[in-house]
C-alpha cells in the first residue's frame, strides 16, 4: 500500500509552460515531504463531502497545495490540515465495486470510484483515461438510454460550483495521479446538473467516430426539447468580453428565478435559461484549426471571469462584494491550461465552451451584475492597502505583502483566490489600456493588466481578520447570499447546515 500511495502521490512536478503557474521560492524538502504525507493521508481517511446532506466539499487538498506552491513551510501546511480536517468525514466502504462493466451504472451516489479510478490509471495512464472517461462522447451521451441515464461525466465534472474540474486541475498541474483519480472520482458522484442543454451532443459532431451516435442522440434529446439541432458557428471572431456585453443588453435574462434558497441558483438559473445561454456559448468564436487558438480562449475566459468577479463585484464608495459563489470562477480558471494540455484540439473546444456555458449561468443566476469599468481602474488601487506597509520602501511589490499574509490567513479561499490572481497577473499583466477596445463590451477601452492586483487588493482587505478572533461569521466575510435571497422566504437548509454543522467546529480554530 505504501508503494502504491507513492507513485499516486509523488513529490510534486513543476510545469515550465508558460501557460500554467510559477512555483514561488519558499518551498524546501521539508515542505514538500509534509505535502505528501497530507495528501496521501487525505486520500486514504477522508471523503469528498463532509457532510451527506449538505454535500460541502473537502478543500484540505485544495489548501494545501496552494499553500505549498506559494512558498509555506512545513508548520503551516501541518497546522492547515490539521485545522482543516476537524470538518472532515471518514471515508467508508461502497456495497460493491465499481468496474469497466457497470462504470456508468452507479453515479451520483457510489463511493468505490476512487478504488476503480486509481486502478485504470496505473494501468492506463492519465492521458488515457481522461479521453476514455471523461471527453469521449460514450463518457457523456449513449444511444438508448434515457434523457436521466446519460452518464454525462463532462456535465458532472463542473457540478458543485465547479469542485470537481479544480481537484483535477490540481492533480493534472502537479502531476499527481493520485489526485486525477480524486477528482475522476469526485465527477462520478457529483450530479449532471447542466441538462443536455449546455453540453449537449452536438459538441462532438466533428468526432469522425461518433457522427452516426450524434446523431440519434440529437434526434431523441430534441424530441425531449432537450437541445436544438446544429448551430451554425460564428465566421467572425467574437470575444468572450463581447458575449458578456450581448448578454448584459438581453432582456431575457431580466427575470431571474426569485425567492430561492442560495444553493439552488444554479439549478434554478439552468431549468429558466439553458437555451439561451446555450445560444450565446455558441457565438463565441473557437478555431480548433489554430494551434494558438485554445490559449487565446483560455485568456478570454480568464479575463471575463475576473470581471465578473472583481469588476461586478465593485462599486464606488461601497464594501467589496467578495461573492463566494462567482469566486469558484476565479478559481477553477486557474486550471484551464493545465486540464487542456492533457486532451487534444477536439476536446479542448468541447471543455472551454462548456465551461464558459456554466460560468455564465453562475453569472446570470447572481442577476448578472454590471461592469463600472472606469470607475473601477479610476478607483480600485493597484497598490497594497494602506496600512499593510509602513512605507513605500518597505514593500514596493503589493504583491510581496499580499502573498505574505495569505499564506496565514485563517480563510483558505484567500490563498487560492491570491495565487490564481496571481498567475494571471504574471500572465497579462502587461496588457495596456486599449487591449480590448474592439470588443462590444461598454468601457473595455481602460481595461489594463492591473486588474488583477486591483481585484487582489479588494479580495485581501475584505477577508482580512488581523488582530479579530477568528469565528464563525456567516457572510461577514464572503457574501454567500448576495441578492437571491428573498428575506420573507423559508429558511434556506443549506445555510442552516452551514450554521449547525460547521460553525461549531469552526468557532475558536
Amino acid at each position: 500500500m505504501t508503494e502504491k500511495l507513492n507513485e499516486l502521490f509523488p513529490v510534486p512536478s513543476v510545469s515550465f509552460y508558460r501557460a500554467t503557474p510559477s512555483i514561488l521560492p519558499g518551498i524546501t524538502p521539508q515542505s514538500t515531504e509534509a505535502l505528501r504525507e497530507i495528501l496521501k493521508d487525505n486520500h486514504q481517511r477522508w471523503h469528498v463531502f463532509f457532510h451527506p446532506d449538505y454535500r460541502p466539499h473537502n478543500h484540505a487538498p485544495h489548501a494545501a497545495i496552494a499553500l505549498w506552491a506559494l512558498g509555506a513551510d512545513d508548520e503551516v501546511l501541518r497546522e492547515v490540515y490539521a485545522r482543516g480536517s476537524k470538518l472532515l468525514m471518514a471515508r467508508y466502504d461502497s456495497p460493491g465495486a465499481i468496474t469497466t462493466n457497470n462504470v456508468y451504472a452507479h453515479l451520483s451516489d457510489a463511493n468505490a470510484y476512487l478504488n476503480f479510478f486509481n486502478e485504470v490509471i496505473q494501468t492506463d495512464g492519465v492521458t488515457a483515461v481522461l479521453d476514455k472517461y471523461l471527453f469521449s462522447i460514450s463518457a457523456n451521451f449513449v444511444p438508448g438510454r434515457n434523457v436521466d441515464q446519460q452518464p454525462q461525466m463532462l456535465d458532472r465534472l463542473f457540478d458543485g460550483i465547479i469542485h470537481p474540474m479544480i481537484h483535477l486541475g490540481y492533480g493534472l498541474e502537479f502531476g499527481l495521479p493520485g489526485l486525477v483519480a480524486e477528482g475522476l472520482a469526485w465527477t462520478a458522484v457529483h450530479f449532471a446538473s447542466s441538462t443536455p442543454t449546455i453540453i449537449p451532443p452536438s459538441a462532438w459532431e466533428d468526432d469522425a467516430d461518433a457522427t452516426s451516435d450524434v446523431q440519434e442522440l440529437a434526434s431523441t434529446l430534441q424530441s425531449a426539447n432537450l437541445t436544438k439541432g446544429k448551430v451554425p458557428k460564428p465566421t467572425t471572431n467574437t470575444h468572450a468580453l463581447s458575449i458578456l456585453a450581448r448578454i448584459l443588453k438581453d432582456p431575457r435574462f431580466d427575470d431571474v428565478p426569485g425567492g430561492e434558497q442560495y444553493y439552488n441558483i444554479y439549478g434554478n438559473t439552468i431549468s429558466k435559461f439553458s437555451s439561451m445561454v446555450r445560444e450565446y456559448v455558441d457565438a463565441w468564436s473557437y478555431d480548433r484549426t489554430d494551434p494558438a487558438e485554445v490559449e487565446r480562449k483560455i485568456e478570454e475566459l480568464i479575463w471575463a471571469n475576473t470581471l465578473i468577479y472583481g469588476i461586478a463585484g465593485w462599486k464606488k464608495d461601497e464594501p467589496f462584494n467578495a461573492d463566494f459563489f462567482i469566486a469558484h470562477l476565479l478559481t477553477s480558471s486557474l486550471f484551464l491550461s493545465s486540464v487542456s494540455a492533457h486532451i487534444p484540439p477536439a476536446s479542448q473546444e468541447i471543455f472551454l465552451r462548456a465551461y464558459f456555458g456554466v460560468s455564465l449561468v453562475w453569472w446570470i443566476g447572481r442577476e448578472r451584475p454590471g461592469f463600472d469599468i472606469p470607475g473601477f481602474f479610476a478607483n480600485a488601487s493597484p497598490n497594497v492597502v494602506k496600512d499593510l506597509k509602513k512605507s513605500a520602501m518597505a514593500s514596493p511589490n503589493p504583491w510581496l505583502a499580499l502573498i505574505g499574509e495569505a499564506l496565514v490567513a485563517p480563510d483558505s479561499h484567500l490563498p487560492k483566490a491570491l495565487r490564481s490572481l496571481l498567475h494571471f497577473a504574471n500572465a497579462y499583466g502587461r496588457r495596456p489600456a486599449g487591449s480590448f477596445a474592439n470588443t462590444e463590451l461598454e468601457g473595455a477601452e481602460f481595461i489594463d493588466g492591473t486588474l488583477f492586483v486591483r481585484t487582489a487588493n479588494l479580495t485581501h482587505e475584505k477577508l482580512r481578520r488581523e488582530g479579530e478572533a477568528t469565528n464563525f461569521v456567516l457572510g461577514h466575510y464572503w457574501n454567500r447570499q448576495g441578492t437571491r435571497v428573498d428575506p420573507g422566504a423559508e429558511p434556506d437548509p443549506g445555510v442552516e447546515a452551514f450554521k449547525k454543522f460547521i460553525a461549531p467546529k469552526v468557532s475558536g480554530m
